[in-house]
């Protein structure tokens, strides 16, 4: 039995692979894309890691492997290779897309792409919830309270992100840190630069902003193809070349 809890652990913290494949032809170099990636492997190495415990590789790659999950930049929805790109692969494996000319220039690259790789880590289906009480509960993202936060690596802007203290609806020890940089005070808060989505009653999906500002500059975004719009009935979705048929 001992021996078995200790293969089972160590198999649980070999890294994730995630294929970071760069079809942004126009708007991201090959150069650009490896300073990126690499800022990114020390970024979650450094802060993410630590507190959430889940270890991944970030490898440049053209040619994903099988099992591998999948980090892509593009440089729009129209691109050739987008098509059949969901919230999985082809092959059933997580994957987070970037859509460069859809940022603004006050959302860079790697405060995007640090978005979406911390929540696919912790949410790699897009259908986790929090509950807050018998009634609500809040999606399973670590990134949308604090997400126009930033800190830098390498000289990246890389994504503010919540602790697990931000899942628990109970009461905490003074002191208590409920996000990456100190904003937060309390479970389930935001900024107001951030956003959460919430369920309510079990079925109704709606969205609550931490400002009427933030508010109108999200009506503004082009979200599609983001992993919150899988969440959201009234979302956009791009079906994959698979999703249409029953898996199992």
């Amino acid at each position: 039995m001992k021996k078995a809890r200790r293969a089972l652990l160590g198999r649980s913290l070999k890294p994730v692979r995630i294929a970071c494949i760069n079809y942004a032809e126009e708007m991201m170099s090959d150069r650009m894309m490896a300073r990126l990636t690499a800022a990114l492997q020390k970024c979650y190495d450094e802060h993410f890691l630590p507190v959430w415990g889940y270890p991944v590789d970030l490898d440049v790659t053209r040619k994903p492997k099988p099992t591998d999950w999948q980090l892509v930049y593009f440089d729009d929805a129209t691109h050739k290779n987008f098509l059949g790109r969901h919230e999985l692969t082809h092959r059933g494996q997580p994957i987070s897309k970037i859509f460069l000319k859809a940022l603004g220039e006050d959302d860079p690259v790697s405060l995007a792409a640090s978005h979406e790789l911390f929540e696919m880590v912790l949410d790699p289906m897009a259908n986790l919830w929090a509950d807050k009480t018998r009634h609500t509960q809040y999606a399973y993202e670590v990134c949308d309270a604090v997400e126009e936060e930033a800190f830098l690596v390498n000289g990246f802007p890389m994504s503010n992100f919540v602790y697990p203290s931000w899942f628990e609806p109970f009461k905490h020890p003074r002191g208590t840190r409920f996000d990456h940089m100190g904003s937060l005070k309390a479970p389930f808060s935001m900024t107001e630069g951030g956003y959460v989505i919430k369920k309510v009653n079990g079925r109704r999906v709606v969205k609550q902003f931490g400002s009427p500002e933030k508010r109108r500059r999200f009506a503004k975004e082009d979200r599609r193809g983001h992993r919150s719009e899988f969440r959201d009935p009234q979302g956009e979705h791009h079906a994959g070349r698979r999703a249409a048929k029953p898996r199992g």
